[in-house]
C-alpha cells in the first residue's frame, strides 16, 4: 500500500454498495408479504397524440394468497439472487425500461465523446476566461453562468476538474482563493445539474422511469435554474470579494502563507504555462458549438413538436456526435480513427453508469418487479410507505421525498443509478401521497444534485477538491452555510410545485 492511500478510509464502491441492496431486497422479499393493487388507464394528450398510462388506485391494495420464493440462482428465467445483473440489464423495452435508458445512456454517451474529444468546448470556456478577466466580476458571473449551462444541458461535472486547473493562475493574479475557484466551475455544474430540464443523465431517465413526459415541466424548472444560478453567482461574488487579497501584494502573500485556501507559486506557474500551451480559440471552434446548439435546439424541437421519447432522443445524440465528429475531420481537429476511438470511450465511460440502471432493475425485479397489478414486496412496501405518509399532508410527503434522495446521494452520487434505484419507488409512491410525479422527479433532481456539492463520496468533488490541493474539511467550513440556504430554497421550490399542482 502508497504511502498516499495509508490510513485513507475509502467508502464502498458504488457496486459494493448495491450488492449489499440486493441481499436486503431478497430478505424482503422472504419476509414481507407481497400484494397488489387494482389499476386504471389514464390519457394524456402529447404532442404525437394520445398516449395511455396504467396507474395504481390508492386504496385498492389487497395481499396475495401465497409468498414470494427467494433463490439464490433460477432456472428457466426466473429471477434469483444470481440472476440479478442480467435479469435486471434485459429487462423490458426500449421504451425507458432498462434495456432502453441502458443503450440511451451509452450512445448520448459516445456522441458527448466525439464532442469532447474536439476540445471545442474547451477551447470556448477558455476564450471566454482570456477575454473577461480584466472586467473581474463580469467574469466571475459568466464563468459561473457558463458551467451551470453545462451542468444543465449535457451533466457537466467530472469535467470541471481540468478547468479547476486550469483556473488557478487566473485566480491566483487576480487575488482571489481556492474555494473560489471550486465554486465558479465546480459548484456551478452541480446546481445546473440539480435544476436542468433537459440534462439526458437525469432528468431525461428519472421522467422516462416515472413515466412523465420527457422533459416536461421545463418552463419551471428553467425558472429554479435561473434562480439557483443567481444565488450561486451572489454567494460566490460574496464570498470572492471578502476573501480575495490585493493583487499588487499577491506574491508575497502566497510566498508568506502555510494555509491550504492560496494557490502555491509553483502551482500557478505549472498552470500558466498549461494554459499558455494550449490552441486558441478557432472559426473550427465556433462552427463546432453553432452545430451542437443548434442540435440541442433540434432536441428540444423532437420533444415538443414531435413527442419524442428515449429512443429517438438517443439517436438525435449520435446524429449530432457524428456530424461533429465529421466537421472536426474536415477541419483535420482529429481523423475518422480518433473519431471512432472517442465514441468508444465515451460509452465506456459511462458503461459503469449503465450497469447502475440494470442491476438496480434486477433488486426492482427480485422484489416482484414494479407492475402495481402484479403480486410483489415492492408493492406492499409502497402500501405501508402510503399508509405512513397519508396522514401528512402532500407538503410534507414532497418534502420528505427531497430530504431521502439528498441523504440517498451520499451512497450514491451517480445520477443515473439513484433513479434507476429510487424513482420505481418514489413514483408509485408519489400516487399515493397524492404528490404529482412530475415533482417526485424534481425532489430527486434537486436532492441529488444540489449534496454533490458537499458529499465527501462524489468523486467529481474530491477530484476538484484535489485539482486545487484543498482538504475537504476547509471545504465544508466554507460551503456549509450556502448548502443550508440552498436546502431551504429547495424545501420552496417543492412546496411551491406542490401548491401549483406542478
Amino acid at each position: 500500500m502508497s504511502k498516499q492511500t495509508q490510513g485513507v478510509r475509502r467508502m464502498p464502491d458504488t457496486f459494493v454498495i448495491l450488492f449489499f441492496v440486493a441481499l436486503l431486497a431478497a430478505a424482503l422479499a422472504w419476509l414481507v408479504p407481497a400484494g397488489q393493487f387494482a389499476t386504471e388507464v389514464v390519457e394524456r394528450e402529447t404532442a404525437s397524440g394520445t398516449q395511455t398510462r396504467e396507474v395504481l388506485i390508492a386504496d385498492s391494495y389487497q395481499p396475495a394468497s401465497e409468498q414470494q420464493s427467494v433463490q439464490w440462482f433460477a432456472e428457466g428465467g426466473g429471477i434469483g439472487i444470481a440472476n440479478i445483473p442480467f435479469e435486471g440489464m434485459v429487462s423490458g423495452s426500449k421504451w425507458g425500461a432498462a434495456i432502453g435508458v441502458m443503450a440511451f445512456i451509452l450512445l448520448v454517451g459516445g456522441a458527448f465523446g466525439i464532442i469532447v474529444e474536439t476540445n471545442s468546448v474547451e477551447r470556448g470556456i477558455l476564450a471566454l476566461i482570456q477575454r473577461t478577466q480584466r472586467y473581474e466580476l463580469l467574469f466571475i458571473v459568466l464563468l459561473f453562468a457558463v458551467f451551470s449551462l453545462g451542468g444543465a444541458v449535457f451533466g457537466m461535472g467530472e469535467e470541471a476538474i481540468a478547468f479547476c486547473l486550469v483556473l488557478m493562475p487566473v485566480m491566483a493574479k487576480l487575488g482571489y482563493d481556492k474555494v473560489t475557484v471550486v465554486l465558479v466551475t465546480y459548484v456551478a455544474t452541480q446546481i445546473g445539474f440539480a435544476a436542468s430540464w433537459m440534462n439526458p443523465f437525469s432528468v431525461a431517465i428519472a421522467q422516462g422511469i416515472a413515466e412523465v413526459p420527457l422533459l416536461s415541466g421545463a418552463g419551471y424548472r428553467m425558472l429554479v435554474w435561473l434562480l439557483l444560478t443567481a444565488l450561486g453567482i451572489v454567494f460566490t461574488l460574496r464570498y470572492a470579494l471578502r476573501t480575495r487579497v490585493q493583487p499588487s501584494f499577491m506574491q508575497a502573500e502566497l510566498a508568506g502563507s502555510s494555509g491550504t485556501d492560496i494557490v502555491s507559486p509553483n502551482d500557478a506557474a505549472n498552470s500558466t504555462e498549461e494554459v499558455a500551451a494550449r490552441p486558441a480559440f478557432s472559426k473550427l471552434d465556433a462552427v463546432i458549438l453553432l452545430t451542437f446548439f443548434i442540435g440541442m435546439v433540434w432536441v428540444v424541437w423532437g420533444v415538443v413538436a414531435r413527442g419524442y421519447y428515449i429512443p429517438e432522443i438517443a439517436s438525435q445524440f449520435f446524429v449530432i456526435g457524428i456530424i461533429i465528429g465529421l466537421i472536426a475531420v474536415a477541419g483535420k481537429r482529429m481523423v475518422a480513427n480518433e473519431m471512432s476511438a472517442a465514441f468508444v470511450k465515451g460509452a465506456q465511460d459511462l458503461l459503469p453508469a449503465a450497469l447502475i440502471v440494470g442491476f438496480a432493475k434486477g433488486i426492482i425485479l427480485i422484489l416482484g418487479g414494479g407492475e402495481p397489478g402484479e403480486p410483489s414486496t415492492l408493492n406492499t412496501m409502497l402500501y405501508y410507505a402510503g399508509v405512513g405518509l397519508s396522514g401528512l399532508s402532500e407538503y410534507t410527503a414532497a418534502t420528505s421525498m427531497l430530504l431521502f434522495q439528498g441523504g440517498f446521494n451520499f451512497f450514491m452520487t451517480s445520477g443515473s443509478g439513484q433513479a434507476a434505484l429510487t424513482m420505481p419507488i418514489m413514483a408509485p409512491l408519489s400516487d399515493l401521497a397524492g404528490v404529482t410525479r412530475q415533482t417526485a422527479v424534481l425532489a430527486f433532481q434537486l436532492g441529488d444534485g444540489l449534496t454533490n456539492i458537499i458529499v465527501p463520496t462524489s468523486a467529481a468533488l474530491i477530484g476538484c477538491l484535489g485539482a486545487v490541493k484543498l482538504d475537504w474539511a476547509s471545504w465544508v467550513k466554507a460551503i456549509w452555510r450556502f448548502q443550508l440556504l440552498l436546502a431551504a430554497v429547495s424545501i420552496a421550490i417543492i412546496l411551491i410545485a406542490v401548491y401549483t399542482g406542478y
